[in-house]
């Protein structure tokens, strides 16, 4: 046994098909069933029970499936440490970013680092903040773009930026000739929010609560260009960040909003208790001196 049967039989489980998990590993099916078959073999135990449709793990494949992924993120780990401990230069990195931000900030700085460190890759996930913290934790990101306040016993964090949050209005809307407006004006309007997996969801329900009512939900979207063309369309009203209200190419009105004034404050984090690469820490450290240049 090796560590690649451990790889393809994480990956056979993870599909529940042969055929998907060779697809993905770009080799062949008999290649992944005969490792398989090796695996079975070596461990006394069948893994899956098989069925026309889809493979599902027995009980000794669900057991020997844990074990499996912590070597193999214990195999990936040695790797990454003796590159830092080499001193290689190289890396990569995943960002997870909020698509209801301006990425212009921080795609500025990776342009600058990459300058610098040619050699390191990068991956920018776009998700919403709750979900970005969960992969965080999952270790299928490094690091990643939040709301604060975040869990400070889960991750550590440095500031990014603060904004006010404006009211976007169609054209047509009766108050839409205004510059400001008070959140309570808006108790008979229907929103159009980002998704529940968005903090920003969280933070105008509970304005909106504050302000005495709770907001009439009609759609919800994780694209922000999707929410500006319903808002042209008539369809509703929204809050969105002041950077990416500017970003709305549609005929729509933005008003500030007092009483309560709704603001944001970003924070990039990464996990506390958890190994962090060279190329990582490398970024980090120069990211953080270039938001105090700033």
């Amino acid at each position: 046994m090796d560590i690649r049967h451990l790889q393809y039989f994480i990956e056979v489980a993870r599909f529940q098909s042969f055929t998907k998990a060779a697809e993905h590993l770009f080799i062949s099916q008999p290649t992944i069933s005969k490792m398989i078959k090796n695996l079975e073999e070596d461990l006394g135990v069948e893994l899956f029970e098989r069925t026309r449709k889809k493979v599902i793990l027995t009980d000794a494949g669900r057991l020997i499936l844990m074990q499996a992924k912590t070597i193999d993120k214990a195999f990936e780990n040695l790797n990454t440490q003796l590159n830092d401990l080499l001193g290689l230069k190289k890396g990569h990195i995943r960002v997870g970013l909020p698509p209801i931000m301006d990425a212009e900030q921080i795609i500025n700085i990776i342009g600058g680092f990459h300058a610098k460190h040619p050699h390191i890759t990068y991956q920018l996930i776009e998700d919403g903040a709750k979900r970005i913290e969960e992969n965080i934790l999952k270790e299928e990101l490094d690091v990643g773009i939040t709301v604060l306040p975040t869990q400070e016993d889960k991750f550590d964090h440095f500031f990014l930026l603060s904004e006010e949050l404006e009211v976007i209005l169609p054209p047509a809307h009766p108050l839409a000739g205004r510059k400001q407006i008070r959140l309570e004006e808006l108790k008979d309007d229907s929103f159009i929010l980002f998704s529940k997996d968005f903090v920003l969801n969280d933070r105008i329900t509970s304005s909106c609560k504050e302000a005495g009512f709770i907001p009439k939900v009609i759609s919800e979207s994780s694209q922000w260009d999707f929410i500006g063309k319903m808002i042209a369309s008539n369809l509703g009203i929204s809050i969105l960040p002041k950077s990416v209200a500017r970003l709305l190419t549609q005929d729509v009105k933005r008003l500030k909003v007092i009483q309560p004034t709704i603001a944001w404050e970003l924070a990039i984090i990464w996990p506390k208790n958890q190994y962090i690469s060279y190329a990582t820490k490398e970024w980090l450290a120069y990211t953080q001196d270039r938001l105090s240049m700033d």
